[in-house]
């Protein structure tokens, strides 16, 4: 890919094929100081108030710049490389390749939290691992004053539920979710009920002296590939039906129809919805609901299954961060009385790790 000059016209050529760039685009992206403000990068010009037959009066190409000026007086020099990436539409974190794992895995991608860990080349690496993976921890995290918030917003900003901007996972009385119990909980996804749902979960442990009360982890993504290639009919139908996810308290019911199986626009993986306690399929022909069924339980199976199972203790300091689109988390079980098992929750939203990374990499110049 590579620019290319002809009778004062701008053409990109794309492995041979050859397209012009329209005058106008270029000339929204002007960008001396006089028309970008320099601290915020924003525009100190209107776009839509450009007269519209912008045309190039002049024109220079080198190795590294293109440098324009145009009818209504504006010049700017144009950085060859950022347009090539701009044309290229080339975001590098959806070029992250998603690593599949299994029970297998012996790398739990575990980084040490120090002083200013969120400004550092290790957070870079350690949020890479997180798109590769779906999930990495951070040990030795401060435990006092709800440092998870903290945390949190250092990466973006905290997406707060009706649960709240942070919530206490123990075992308490009257519970409005089986996770404030000691009972044992399934591989499930959070808030499948919502729309949208929260991207991504941190789980920080305050306290875990109790013998059993391990956490538990299944990639979503490299269960539905396995489903997608041996039970082709099993994935058809759980990506096409819509089934509602539900959630009720005293003071709010909440609902969201969607896939159990969510496919981007070019028919790739984006998400999982798996929480059987809280779904309701819809009545369909008794030969579809057949296949639902069956398909909904042989998923279960293989979330379910120690084959694709990792099983570990969080620790006091131990903060987990985990996709809620990719990841099913879950824990065995445990006795209340025993001990003390405190962990704190809260959710975070892709934007929040999405910009941190393009930061980080523009810091770095990775």
């Amino acid at each position: 890919m590579k620019i290319e000059l002809n009778n004062n016209k701008v053409y990109l050529d794309n492995h041979g094929v050859k397209k012009e760039i329209h005058p106008f685009w270029l000339r929204e992206r002007v960008n001396g100081d006089k028309f970008v403000d320099i601290k915020t990068k924003q525009r100190l010009f209107d776009p839509t108030q450009i007269r519209e037959n912008i045309k190039i009066n002049d024109i220079n190409l080198s190795n590294n710049f293109l440098e324009v000026t145009f009818n209504d007086g504006a010049s700017t020099k144009l950085s060859i490389q950022e347009l090539i990436e701009e044309f290229s539409n080339n975001n590098f974190i959806k070029l992250i390749k998603k690593i599949e794992w299994d029970s297998t895995l012996d790398d739990l991608n575990i980084f040490e939290f120090k002083e200013n860990l969120f400004e550092k080349e290790e957070m870079y690496n350690a949020l890479v691992n997180f798109y590769k993976y779906g999930f990495v921890i951070f040990k030795n995290v401060p435990t006092k004053d709800n440092f998870l918030i903290n945390f949190a917003n250092s990466i973006g900003s905290v997406r707060r539920t009706n649960f709240g901007e942070f919530f206490n996972v123990k075992s308490k009385p009257n519970p409005n979710d089986l996770a404030y119990t000691s009972l044992p909980l399934a591989p499930h996804t959070d808030n499948p009920y919502r729309n949208p749902v929260p991207c991504i979960q941190m789980l920080h442990c305050i306290e875990n002296k109790v013998k059993g009360g391990l956490s538990t982890l299944v990639d979503g993504f490299t269960v539905t590939e396995k489903l997608k290639k041996d039970f082709p009919n099993y994935y058809k139908i759980l990506c096409e039906i819509k089934v509602r996810f539900q959630f009720i308290d005293q003071s709010v019911v909440l609902e969201d129809w969607a896939e159990m199986i969510k496919l981007d626009e070019n028919g790739n993986f984006k998400q999982v919805r798996f929480s059987p306690r809280l779904d309701f399929v819809p009545l369909m022909d008794s030969d579809k609901l057949d296949l639902y069924y069956s398909a909904r339980k042989k998923i279960s199976e293989l979330y379910n299954s120690d084959k694709y199972k990792v099983q570990f203790r969080l620790s006091e300091g131990d903060l987990l961060m985990m996709d809620n689109y990719r990841l099913l988390h879950g824990r065995t079980t445990y006795n209340a009385n025993e001990g003390n098992r405190f962990l704190q929750g809260c959710y975070i939203d892709y934007d929040s790790t999405e910009g941190k990374l393009k930061h980080l990499k523009r810091k770095f110049n990775l």
